[in-house]
């Protein structure tokens, strides 16, 4: 039995030089952005009423083959579009058009309404560019990319049925064990709301595909939860795989979206 919750969805600790991942990545991001041309990017659009509710979009050098959402993590309650723009590369190479909403955060939202806004942004991002849809997301990403092909979720269904597939990278898909975490106190989660925003709790949308991807040497729950979707799903009857990647953990599991000819690439388009 677990004696530290806490620890038990503590990333950074656990990760050598884990603090100065954010750093990183917004240079990481600045640089990709500074590097591709003012025709290809877009950044800042709206797609709701709030001043988080906002979208860059980054498009292929070339005819698009479809739409990329990637949504970030944070757990619900840190970071923006802003510091993932460099993860776009490898689907950029791909030839899809790739836009990463940033949503509004925990304390001022709890989850229902984060899930809503990412439905609202997946919703005004498809009308605005045609083809087929993936929909991928990182940790916190991963349940709100997770929760939109869930059957209960309030996505048009000219807009579901575009989605091709979900890709879940470390994602958690039953929210009541933050319901034991210090971080609750912002979240703000009471059982039924933790129980409502479980994709391992609720069934897919029929034809759902989701890939849930998560890295070896991450923290024991998220590989459990990683488990559990993939599990669960199966059960009931949705297209779904899982992959355990040799030697990421939780910060650097994102990593090769920048290398298009990268595994995980692979599990969002082949």
């Amino acid at each position: 039995m677990l004696a530290d919750w806490d620890d038990a969805y503590a990333n950074a600790p656990h990760i050598p030089g884990g603090a100065e991942y954010p750093e990183r990545w917004a240079a990481a991001a600045a640089a990709f952005r500074d590097g591709l041309p003012p025709a290809r990017r877009r950044e800042g659009l709206p797609y709701g009423r709030g001043p988080r509710e906002t979208v860059d979009v980054f498009l292929p050098d070339g005819p698009s083959r479809g739409l990329l959402i990637f949504v970030h993590g944070g757990y619900w309650r840190a970071f923006d579009r802003s510091l993932w723009s460099h993860l776009a590369a490898g689907p950029l190479a791909r030839g899809r058009v790739v836009a990463m909403p940033s949503y509004p955060l925990a304390p001022g939202a709890r989850i229902g309404a984060i899930t809503r806004s990412i439905c609202e942004a997946v919703t005004q991002i498809a009308a605005a560019f045609p083809g087929p849809i993936v929909l991928a997301g990182h940790s916190a990403g991963g349940h709100l990319v997770t929760r939109q092909v869930c059957e209960d979720s309030r996505l048009p269904d000219r807009v579901a049925a575009r989605i091709a597939r979900v890709v879940s990278i470390s994602g958690l898909h039953d929210l009541r064990p933050l319901l034991r975490l210090a971080l609750n106190k912002d979240l703000r989660l009471d059982p039924d709301e933790a129980a409502a925003e479980s994709p391992a709790l609720l069934a897919p949308r029929p034809g759902t595909r989701l890939h849930a991807w998560v890295g070896a040497d991450e923290r024991p729950e998220f590989l459990r939860q990683t488990a559990l979707i993939a599990n669960v799903w199966t059960g009931l009857k949705a297209q779904t795989s899982q992959t355990v990647a040799p030697g990421r953990h939780h910060f650097d599991v994102i990593a090769p979206l920048t290398d298009p000819g990268s595994d995980l690439v692979a599990a969002l388009f082949d």
